[in-house]
């Protein structure tokens, strides 16, 4: 059963971080790009619907990422200093990275492409650090 737990777990907090930072990422790159060939009535039509459709999935991935990083910190005890300041700096990215996409997906946000590029960058900068958090565990 702690297996099962374990998996589960891991499961949910890879497709939470995959659904959030892959989709600034696509919001990024591709919704952007797309909003651009419109009329700007169209364009803010077009970037409010799309706002509104992806905000429960961030909320979701949000309560996902923050349940099983809670279980993954709390069953993984025993680090060295570099893991413990290396995790702070993640989970101060990560609550940007909620933040910000809280903000995203706001209606009537002018500013959404830009919050979007600094969203991904922290996100892709998190991953990084769990890779190497991952290696030295």
């Amino acid at each position: 059963m702690a297996d099962a737990l374990f998996v589960f777990m891991r499961w949910l907090h890879l497709t939470s971080m995959a659904t959030l930072v892959g989709g600034m990422l696509v919001g990024r790159f591709v919704m952007v790009a797309s909003e651009n060939k419109l009329a700007p009535d169209a364009r803010e039509a077009f970037g409010a619907r799309a706002a509104a459709a992806y905000r429960p999935l961030v909320v979701t991935a949000i309560a996902g990422l923050l349940l099983s990083g809670t279980y993954n910190l709390l069953t993984n005890p025993g680090h060295s200093t570099l893991y413990h300041t290396l995790l702070g700096i993640k989970l101060l990215l990560a609550l940007h990275v909620f933040a910000v996409a809280l903000l995203v997906t706001q209606p009537h946000n002018p500013r959404r492409a830009r919050l979007m590029t600094g969203t991904v960058i922290s996100g892709l900068i998190i991953v990084a650090i769990s890779a190497y958090l991952r290696r030295i565990y």
